[in-house]
C-alpha cells in the first residue's frame, strides 16, 4: 500500500458547512443588484457592495473576458420503446450531427441498442455506447432542425439544487448568450445587463468573448479523496486570436485580465498550457486546485460555489484557500445567496 501524502490535498480541506437556505432557488428582481463581495487575493481584505458597482473596481486599461455559450434545451422527457418506460435524458456534448454524449435515467433501463422515443416519436434516441462517465453515446433521428424540436421538446437543465422550474426561464441565461451548446449556464456571467455592459464600454473597458459549452465537467461531484486523481469531462472551448491579441496588449500596458467565471478561466488557462498563450479550438479537461499558477488571468469574478465542488477548488487557487474560507464563512454569516442563481464574488 502505497503511503499518502501528508501535504496531498483531500476532498475534506474544501468542506464547510453551508445551510441549505443559502443556495439561491430564484434570482433577485433586477440582475445586476446582486450582492457584490471584493476579495483582496493579495491581503485578504474583504469589503461589500452591489454587482453594479463593479466598474468602481475595474480600470480602462483591464480586459474583461466573458463566456458567450448558449444554454440549450438539453433534458428531454421520453419513453422507452416499447415498454413505454418514462426516461430522463440529458444532452452533455455534440459529437456529431446526429450523436449526441448524454447522461440517463434510470441508467439501467438504457442499455447498448435500446431506444427512446420523444414526443410521440417526433424524436428518438438509440443508445449506441456507453462512456466512461456512466452516460451513453445516443444516436437520434429525427425530420427537420434538431435544434427547432429541442426547443419545441427540451426544458431548461436546471441544476438539482434548484427545486423548481423559473418563471421566467432567460433569468438562466447570459444576456450576450450567442454560441448554443451549453447544458448550464456560465453563471458569473448572469449579473450583467445590457446598460451594465455600455457602462463598461463607456469607460473605455475593453470586453472580449471566449465560448466554453459548459458541461458534465463543471459541476460534476468529486468522488476520490484525494483531489488530483479526479478526472475531469471535457468540455469544448474556443479561444480566438483576437483575445489571445488582446490580452497580449493589456498585460504589456500592465491592464489586468479579469475572468468572467470559472468556464472563462479554464478556457484561457486551456490556451495557455503549451508555455504560452495561443488560439485554441478544441476540447479541455484542465483541473484547476492548489498550488496551481494562473498563467493568464489576474482576476475573477464568479459566484459562491458547494462545499467540496471543484469550483470552490479553483477560487481557493487564486486566492489562497484561507483567505477564500475566511470569505466564506463571512458570506455564511451574513447570509449571501449561494451559487447558481445566488449573489457574487469579484477577487482581484
Amino acid at each position: 500500500m502505497i503511503a499518502m501524502n501528508k501535504n496531498e490535498l483531500k476532498v475534506d480541506d474544501f468542506d464547510y458547512e453551508l445551510p441549505e437556505r443559502l443556495i439561491a432557488q430564484k434570482p433577485v428582481k433586477n440582475r445586476d443588484e446582486s450582492r457584490l463581495m471584493l476579495l483582496n487575493k493579495e491581503t485578504g481584505e474583504i469589503k461589500e457592495t452591489i454587482f453594479n458597482q463593479i466598474t468602481k473596481y475595474i480600470n480602462k486599461d483591464d480586459l474583461i473576458v466573458l463566456n458567450n455559450s448558449k444554454v440549450i434545451p438539453a433534458r428531454l422527457y421520453g419513453k422507452k420503446i416499447p415498454t413505454n418506460t418514462e426516461i430522463e435524458v440529458l444532452l452533455l456534448n455534440k459529437v456529431s450531427e446526429k450523436r449526441w454524449e448524454v447522461l440517463v435515467k434510470p441508467g439501467r433501463r438504457v442499455k447498448k441498442g435500446i431506444e427512446v422515443s420523444f414526443g410521440d416519436g417526433q424524436l428518438v434516441g438509440k443508445a449506441v455506447e456507453y462512456t466512461d462517465f456512466g452516460g451513453r453515446i445516443m444516436e437520434f433521428s429525427f425530420q427537420g432542425s434538431f435544434s427547432e424540436i429541442l426547443d419545441d421538446l427540451g426544458k431548461m437543465p436546471l441544476p438539482p439544487y434548484i427545486k423548481n422550474e423559473l418563471k421566467e426561464p432567460e433569468r438562466y441565461q447570459t444576456v450576450y448568450a450567442k454560441n448554443e451548446g451549453s447544458v448550464a449556464a456560465p453563471t458569473a456571467g448572469l449579473h450583467f445587463t445590457p446598460e451594465l455592459l455600455k457602462k463598461i464600454e463607456d469607460k473605455k473597458i475593453s470586453i472580449r468573448y471566449i465560448t466554453l459549452h459548459v458541461g458534465l465537467g463543471t459541476f460534476r461531484p468529486v468522488r476520490t479523496d484525494i483531489i488530483k486523481e479526479h478526472d475531469m469531462h471535457a468540455e469544448y472551448v474556443e479561444v480566438s486570436q483576437d483575445v489571445v491579441e488582446k490580452i497580449k496588449e493589456t498585460k504589456a500596458k500592465d491592464g489586468r485580465i479579469i475572468s468572467i467565471g470559472t468556464t472563462v478561466s479554464r478556457a484561457l488557462e486551456t490556451a495557455a498550457q503549451g508555455g504560452q498563450l495561443t488560439e485554441y479550438k478544441g476540447w479541455t479537461d484542465i483541473f484547476i486546485y492548489p498550488p496551481y499558477q494562473f498563467k493568464v488571468i489576474d482576476a475573477l469574478i464568479t459566484n459562491f460555489h458547494l462545499p467540496k465542488s471543484t469550483l470552490l477548488m479553483m477560487v481557493s487557487a487564486l486566492a489562497g484557500r484561507k483567505k477564500i474560507f475566511k470569505a466564506y464563512q463571512k458570506a455564511v454569516d451574513e447570509e449571501y445567496r449561494f451559487y447558481s442563481l445566488g449573489d457574487a464574488m469579484f477577487i482581484y
